[in-house]
């Protein structure tokens, strides 16, 4: 079993929202993504998804979309980006996930999953609110943080059963408010994120900082190629 991880999949599958108007590296992107998916995932493989994953505004525009996700092979677990506008609550999207049989889906938010190989945590962490309102911004920061600490306590007593790492994902980088602190807090040494597209590649953070592991896994920058973790 292998753990995947690639976010920012902006299907519109069920909507006309074509992402080859941010440009070329984006025409026929789904293909590249189902190739290489299918090359790289086995059916008892987990993939993470962190975020921006339909440009749906409701769950019935998103249906095709995530019918796309489901047949593609592994498990998946999902999290709420910032332009996941057909996310209502964790509960309404898990009864849309169990009436239209997308069993392969997973929802990452306020909880934590045990895979065979990791345990997931995380949240959709934030960036800035345009135009920016810094109140506004702490608020949603502080909210967010919250989140991590619900998901990561939960995170925690499924290791004290069974030793498993703890992968956190987030949809926006973790490099502001208290994210870092928070995951090094529970020791956590791998975080997954997304977000970041075209010139926001420049900001983009990688590697071992400070005991934690870093990796941007939006799709454009992958090449459209998964990430093993």
């Amino acid at each position: 079993m292998a753990t995947y991880a690639i976010s920012d999949l902006h299907l519109s599958f069920g909507t006309d929202k074509p992402m080859n108007v941010f440009g070329n590296v984006w025409l026929n992107y789904e293909e590249k993504v189902k190739e290489n998916w299918i090359k790289q995932v086995k059916e008892k493989d987990i993939v993470i998804l962190p975020g921006d994953l339909s440009w749906g505004i409701t769950l019935k525009e998103a249906k095709k979309d995530f019918e796309f996700i489901h047949h593609l092979p592994g498990k998946k677990i999902i999290i709420k980006g910032n332009h996941d506008y057909y996310f209502p609550t964790k509960t309404k999207i898990e009864s849309f996930f169990d009436e239209n049989n997308l069993d392969t889906i997973a929802v990452l938010f306020n909880n934590a999953i045990d895979t065979e190989e990791y345990i997931i945590a995380g949240t959709r962490g934030w960036g800035k609110t345009e135009p920016s309102d810094k109140k506004l911004d702490k608020k949603i920061i502080e909210r967010e943080e919250g989140r991590l600490i619900i998901s990561l306590e939960m995170a925690k007593k499924l290791q004290a059963e069974n030793g498993k790492e703890i992968i956190v994902a987030m949809h926006f980088p973790p490099f502001i408010g208290k994210f870092q602190e928070i995951m090094k807090q529970y020791g956590v040494k791998t975080c997954v994120y997304g977000h970041l597209h075209g010139y926001g590649h420049c900001m983009i953070k990688e590697g071992i900082i400070d005991g934690i592991e870093y990796k941007m896994v939006s799709c454009d920058y992958t090449k459209f190629k998964l990430i093993q973790l």
